[in-house]
């Protein structure tokens, strides 16, 4: 049930406040209450509040996604994996982290989720038993701009050692798609039948958290602790650190909130865990809106007091706008106690590189000067990724009548069967139509052509795959323009061909990028192209056959925070072929588990390597094709050493709870506020 509140306008920024760029000018006040506000962006990135003292962590993880309900990419499997992790490790301590998350509920075609009686069925086919704890009424603009009452239950549920908090909502959390939704917009990401997109979607997630963790502190629910962390995991939960930080001390100053709850929410610690700085949650024409949504009549007075710490950026002079356009993750930036992104080199190159750090280059860098903002490489759960028995007896149950075999370290003869078995499905692939739409069903497949004859020779043809998202930043016309040039510069040398599997979900340009490949490859070596094989969509059990198969994995990234691709790549003894950015420099070791570019350009300047280096190769293309045929000489050349950097690889363990692993990392932080 909705209800209209009404109430004055007065306090309300105004539509299209911010359709002029204008100067902010943070007047100099006696105010005590607009001294806070301005003086707190200041405080945090310096890291002048005491870290609170913390003998059981009692951790709320709060995620848009989850890799168990909810998942799109790498940020879901951090929301559920360090939970996870995190509690099998320190429970018996009395240390626990929660997760709080939306229930989803709907169908867009690709996910779909349901909540039937107590049982709701995540997007991930996961099933749980809930309860429901409380409801609470939410506060937030409608598309008339009136400030109306949402109702949001509350449910509370139990899975593989962490507790669920679930907020029900169908008008923000229904995945039910709009007529027009992008088709690049999936999952929780849709647009949906209410006409509410993802960044509204978040915010009101933002606001609905924030009055739960009144409700917690003044011991109106029975079955919920209140925390004494809160984990924002990536620019979707930026709403919540402003209201933190910001709604608190205005709230207090107009006696709208008790002092024992406003101290409790103030002096909370909020551990903002930054993924890629690409996306931030921008949404220009609701600016006005948003701010009103969550700040309600004291809007004006936020907003014109949201004084950001001083940096060289004229577009990031307030921490809730950025150049006009309300922006989640700057909130966040500015005002958590501490930021932490998925690797130690990402930090390096988004708090000095701008066109890696972006806006918030130079926060980032006073961040780093003041030891508040820390880089830790995500975990990943070996056991998920390794190849395992029950796992592939799936895949031949999945594709009928194949014999893929489970390998290690110590057994890669297995792995080159896996490549035969693989290049016998590629070919019934592309001589079976419907085959292909059984197990296939809305993958397109790209001139696939018959191969089987290659089984034979197995062993003396390098195998190569990328199946990640059809995204820029993946770099896959990166990785086409370096194939080219290694035909071309190996036509007439004898060398077997490489076969080439290569795609993914995502976009048709990409895709028709693929397609060129193949044809500009037939240009020059028609039995070469034969063995390229791109395609536009995605199926687990394909990914994973292809993986068993690979000997090697391209990852010519333009930017990748930590990647967890070649984590799973690496396990199952395909050997990364990666330009030298963020995570995938803090995780593979060139030539000894994997191969890197010896330097790596970032909006043209050089952020990696030496500046001999960047005059030898001049762009990424030129470095990336260098390691390709660096890579494929040991294939071809030195075989020994290769099966050895394989070995090295599939042993390699990025565990969360591994010897010095990041589960341990984080608990220092969550009870020192330092690494």
């Amino acid at each position: 049930m909705n209800t209209c509140k009404k109430i004055a306008t007065t306090g309300f920024l105004t539509q299209n406040f911010n359709s002029k760029k204008n100067n902010m000018v943070f007047n100099k006040t006696n105010n005590v209450c607009c001294l806070e506000l301005q003086n707190m962006a200041k405080n945090q990135c310096l890291g002048k509040s005491k870290w609170p003292k913390i003998n059981n962590v009692n951790a709320w993880m709060l995620s848009a996604e989850t890799a168990t309900f909810m998942k799109w990419g790498g940020l879901g499997m951090v929301a559920s994996e360090l939970p996870e992790n995190f509690n099998k490790t320190y429970l018996k301590q009395n240390h626990k982290i929660s997760i709080i998350t939306p229930m989803y509920l709907g169908n867009t075609g690709k996910k779909s989720a349901s909540f039937n009686g107590t049982i709701y069925k995540g997007a991930q086919n996961n099933e749980v038993n809930t309860e429901c704890i409380i409801t609470i009424d939410v506060p937030f603009m409608d598309e008339k701009q009136n400030l109306t009452n949402y109702q949001v239950k509350i449910y509370k549920a139990f899975f593989n050692g962490v507790d669920y908090i679930f907020l029900h909502n169908e008008r923000f959390f229904s995945i039910n798609p709009h007529k027009e939704n992008p088709s690049t917009q999936d999952g929780c990401y849709v647009r949906n039948n209410n006409d509410i997109n993802e960044v509204e979607r978040f915010a009101f997630f933002s606001k609905a958290v924030y009055l739960l963790l009144e409700e917690c502190i003044q011991n109106k629910i029975k079955n919920l602790e209140t925390p004494n962390i809160l984990i924002a995991n990536d620019w979707h939960i930026g709403a919540l650190t402003g209201l933190c930080k910001y709604a608190t001390i205005v709230q207090t100053h107009k006696n709208l909130i008790d002092k024992h709850t406003a101290d409790i929410i103030c002096n909370t610690p909020i551990i903002h865990i930054a993924h890629h700085l690409g996306y931030q949650g921008w949404d220009y024409p609701n600016t006005a809106r948003l701010l009103n949504s969550l700040y309600e009549t004291n809007a004006h007075m936020v907003y014109k007091n949201a004084k950001a710490i001083k940096n060289s950026n004229p577009r990031t002079p307030n921490t809730l706008i950025v150049f006009d356009c309300y922006n989640q993750a700057s909130v966040s930036f500015h005002l958590a106690d501490r930021v932490v992104t998925v690797s130690k080199n990402y930090l390096q190159e988004v708090s000095s590189e701008l066109g890696l750090g972006l806006d918030f280059r130079d926060i980032l860098k006073i961040r780093k000067d003041h030891r508040t903002f820390y880089g830790i490489v995500n975990g990943y759960d070996k056991n998920l990724i390794s190849p395992n028995e029950k796992k592939i007896e799936h895949i031949n149950e999945y594709f009928e009548g194949f014999d893929f075999k489970v390998f290690d370290e110590n057994s890669l003869k297995n792995k080159l069967n896996n490549k035969k078995e693989c290049i016998k499905l590629l070919s019934k692939l592309a001589t079976n139509p419907e085959y292909k739409q059984k197990v296939l069903p809305l993958t397109d497949l790209f001139d696939f052509e018959d191969i089987s004859a290659l089984v034979k020779k197995a062993d003396k043809i390098p195998f190569i795959c990328a199946t990640s998202r059809l995204v820029e930043q993946k770099g896959y016309d990166i990785a086409a323009k370096a194939i080219i040039q290694f035909i071309k510069n190996n036509l007439n040398k004898g060398l077997e061909a490489p076969i080439f599997v290569m795609g993914g979900a995502g976009d048709m340009d990409l895709y028709k990028e693929l397609q060129n490949l193949k044809v500009e490859v037939a240009k020059i070596d028609k039995k070469a192209a034969k063995r390229i094989f791109v395609f536009r969509g995605y199926r687990d059990e394909f990914a994973y056959a292809v993986q068993l198969a690979a000997d090697f994995y391209l990852m010519p990234s333009r930017f990748e925070p930590c990647g967890l691709t070649q984590m799973e790549a690496m396990a199952k003894g395909a050997l990364p072929i990666a330009t030298s950015t963020g995570g995938l420099v803090d995780t593979i070791n060139d030539c000894i588990d994997g191969f890197r570019t010896e330097v790596f350009f970032a909006k043209g300047i050089r952020v990696y390597g030496s500046n001999l280096m960047a005059q030898k190769f001049k762009n990424n293309v030129n470095a990336y094709a260098h390691t390709l045929a660096k890579a494929l000489n040991y294939f071809y050349n030195a075989r020994s050493e290769l099966n050895l950097m394989t070995q090295n690889a599939i042993k390699k363990d990025f565990g969360w709870n591994v010897q010095g692993g990041s589960v341990y990392k984080y608990y220092k932080l969550f009870t020192t506020g330092a690494l």
